[in-house]
């Protein structure tokens, strides 16, 4: 795809549509000059469809912006066990994984992307309540409950609405860099990373009072990753032992606690390599990998390249 052009993000409108789901793509993505994406919002056919919660939708485009598009969004919809979307629809989602684009699910848009068959084998979530429903009405898609998000490579689905911004920004982070991940998520007032293996939902019979003293050792850490920051390192600021901490640390967000400081090690590097000059050698002094072989080694083994190669796509300005 040349430089040049904006890529191009469908949100497909479907009857029922939720207003949260529908507004998060194309607000994540909304063309700006940090954000080099154009948005056109769909339906089965150009003018009003109904929506979800009282609201409607007047759609300035039919399924022809589903042949335009690189990204096609499906976002949630009422009701989405009851009966598949439209034969033509589904026909249009089908067409446009063919001749490449990435179709992502928000929520119980899930249902639309399970109706063209293409999670057959393939990992996949949708918002908890319809997990089971899912599993129900597509047996052959192997529905996992327990995360926020589910990357396949040219399908992606998500949880319930907020986790759409979750996998918008993970998608951003594909695409533009950490850089640019990291500013629309201060632009949205959102966490700048979750991990997509990060539960829904952990039902708890008693009120948990850990919730933010983690959360506060979490900041604390990303302000401190050129330090040493072992398990009881972390689990001391928090005030607990390492075993809670540990234990804890996974339902929170889907990694050990090492496991979460290598991925915000890789991250800040990741964006070193993208704002700045800095040698390989500084760079991993400063993100707390020591060496450069070290961080070579890890970055290798999380993203499947090299530092060098992943500044070289992502320096602006080439």
């Amino acid at each position: 795809m040349s430089p040049a052009r904006l890529r191009r993000v469908a949100v497909l409108v479907l009857e029922g549509a939720k207003p949260l789901d529908v507004g998060i793509p194309a607000q994540v993505f909304t063309t700006r000059a940090s954000m080099p994406y154009e948005v056109r919002v769909c339906g089965a056919a150009a003018g009003l469809v109904t929506g979800g919660d009282g609201l409607a939708y007047h759609v300035a485009h039919g399924l022809d912006a589903l042949e335009w598009a690189d990204v096609v969004f499906v976002p949630g919809y009422r009701f989405p066990d009851r009966e598949d979307p439209p034969r033509a629809v589904v026909d249009a989602l089908i067409a446009a994984h063919a001749r490449g684009a990435r179709l992502a699910a928000i929520s119980t848009g899930a249902f639309a992307l399970a109706a063209t068959g293409l999670l057959d084998g393939r990992r996949a979530t949708t918002h908890w309540h319809y997990t089971r429903a899912l599993a129900e009405k597509h047996p052959l898609v192997q529905v996992d409950e327990n995360v926020l998000f589910v990357d396949a490579g040219s399908v992606l689905t998500s949880a319930g609405a907020a986790s759409g911004i979750d996998l918008c920004l993970h998608i951003l982070r594909g695409d533009l860099g950490v850089a640019a991940s990291n500013h629309a998520a201060r632009r949205l007032v959102a966490a700048p990373y979750r991990s997509g293996g990060q539960a829904q939902y952990v039902p708890r019979s008693v009120p948990e009072p850990l919730g933010e003293r983690f959360a506060a050792t979490r900041e604390w850490a990303l302000r401190r990753l050129g330090e040493p920051l072992g398990l009881d390192v972390l689990a001391r600021h928090a005030a607990v032992s390492p075993r809670t901490f540990s234990r804890r640390f996974v339902e929170d967000t889907g990694y050990t606690p090492m496991q979460w400081v290598m991925r915000a090690r890789i991250d800040r590097a990741r964006e070193l390599l993208e704002r700045s000059e800095l040698s390989i050698e500084q760079i991993a002094v400063d993100v707390g990998l020591g060496t450069g072989s070290n961080l070579r080694a890890h970055f290798q083994r999380i993203l499947g390249t090299t530092p060098s190669e992943y500044r070289r796509t992502f320096t602006r300005g080439e």
